[in-house]
């Protein structure tokens, strides 16, 4: 066996034995409790709003073959079931180093964890069998015309995005899973972020002070996301939704230099509100067919463009979740601050690129700059204890 694989089976061996499955029984002497709502049709972290602490990780896949590969995906599963159940880690060996990091005490709290995993296009290169595997709908991330890409913060072969309310639970879960996954997954890019309560009300602000996420459909209704998000029929993928991760940086100096009328007529809706600029509350429709020539929502808006209140559009709309992210200063001493923007649909090309389609060009571009990011699968859900996240489809 080797050191990788053995690695990896260790790293299994000791998931296995940290938490307990969904209605299996905790055995005697044992801290763990159930993964309560870990097992599923779909994994979380779409649907539910987002947490106030985020951590967004890329990895190349550095298994040997395919064997390796499905014990990096039982490993991965493990660890994401044994970080969100909490419980106490097992005791080192005589010798050996601690089976936790520590961060969060002697009994590792779930702490409102959640995980979710993807996989990129590139997995599908041949290393792992035949290409053709692929899911049909997964594509790389192309560069859209006002893209600044930087190819050391784009793409890859795995995504997990781990959110949480505390900081510490999300870097607690990174350490985590870099530990027991080393020897077969190494880390491209990562990035940490945050979401602000909302101020006063409604959904959260970004970095440019407007609310973010207000016509986003409604998650509840499961006829909708079934519509828009999830994956269905005999898709091989089917349970799972294509992710479009953005990072976006937010030129917030030159931003602060512009008046206020100028910033929500780039928006098309009130800083203050959230509301449509012909509107009164956040939640108001713009009325659209009332103002052809964009006399009060400007034709160039942000809203406008994104999502025009067509019958074409409705179909191609995304479910939108961002994250704030701050990373101090630039060289040339500027402040480095914006946006993890990911958007989770059933088509990336039919919805996400219909609306950057859209976006091309608009005002806005002036004052934001996509700089990395990637297309991701996020894998159907994890069904019984037995399973393993991409079993079926990509092991």
């Amino acid at each position: 066996m080797t050191g990788r694989r053995a690695f990896l089976r260790g790293a299994l061996a000791a998931g296995a034995t940290g938490a307990a499955g969904l209605g299996e029984p905790v055995p005697a002497g044992s801290a763990a409790r159930p993964a309560r709502g870990f097992h599923g049709e779909h994994q979380a972290g779409v649907l539910e709003e987002p947490a106030r602490r985020t951590a967004v990780a890329a990895f190349d896949v550095i298994a040997g073959d395919r064997r390796e590969l499905t014990d990096l995906m039982r490993a991965l599963t493990e660890r994401a079931r044994a970080l969100t159940s909490g419980g106490a880690p097992d005791e080192p060996g005589i010798a050996g180093p601690p089976a936790d990091s520590g961060v969060l005490g002697p009994d590792v709290p779930g702490g409102g964890l959640l995980v979710t995993v993807g996989v990129g296009a590139s997995l599908f290169d041949g290393r792992f069998g035949p290409a053709a595997r692929r899911p049909p709908g997964l594509v790389r991330m192309p560069v859209f015309p006002d893209d600044d890409l930087d190819p050391a913060w784009c793409h890859g072969d795995l995504s997990v995005q781990l959110s949480a309310p505390d900081e510490d639970t999300v870097l607690h879960a990174l350490r985590d899973i870099t530990r027991h996954t080393r020897g077969a997954a190494q880390p491209r890019w990562r990035i940490g972020g945050f979401s602000a309560p909302p101020r006063p009300d409604g959904a959260p602000r970004n970095l440019l002070g407007f609310k973010d996420g207000t016509a986003n459909p409604d998650p509840s209704d499961a006829r909708e996301m079934d519509r828009l998000v999830w994956i269905g029929g005999r898709d091989p993928a089917a349970g799972g939704t294509y992710a479009a991760i953005r990072l976006i940086r937010m030129l917030v100096e030159f931003w602060d230099r512009v008046g206020l009328p100028e910033q929500e007529r780039m928006f098309g809706r009130r800083r203050d509100t959230g509301a449509p600029l012909d509107g009164v509350h956040e939640r108001d429709e713009p009325r659209y067919a009332e103002d052809p020539a964009g006399a009060v929502i400007p034709l160039t808006s942000h809203i406008r463009r994104a999502n025009p209140r067509t019958a074409e559009a409705s179909g191609r709309r995304i479910l939108r979740r961002a994250f704030n992210y701050d990373r101090g200063m630039d060289g040339a001493g500027e402040l480095d601050m914006g946006m993890i923007f990911t958007s989770y649909q059933r088509d990336l090309r039919a919805q996400f690129e219909a609306v950057q389609r859209r976006l091309a060009g608009e005002p806005l571009t002036d004052y934001v700059s996509p700089f990395g990011g990637g297309y991701f699968l996020v894998l159907p859900g994890v069904r019984d204890a037995a399973d393993f996240l991409g079993r079926g489809l990509i092991t």
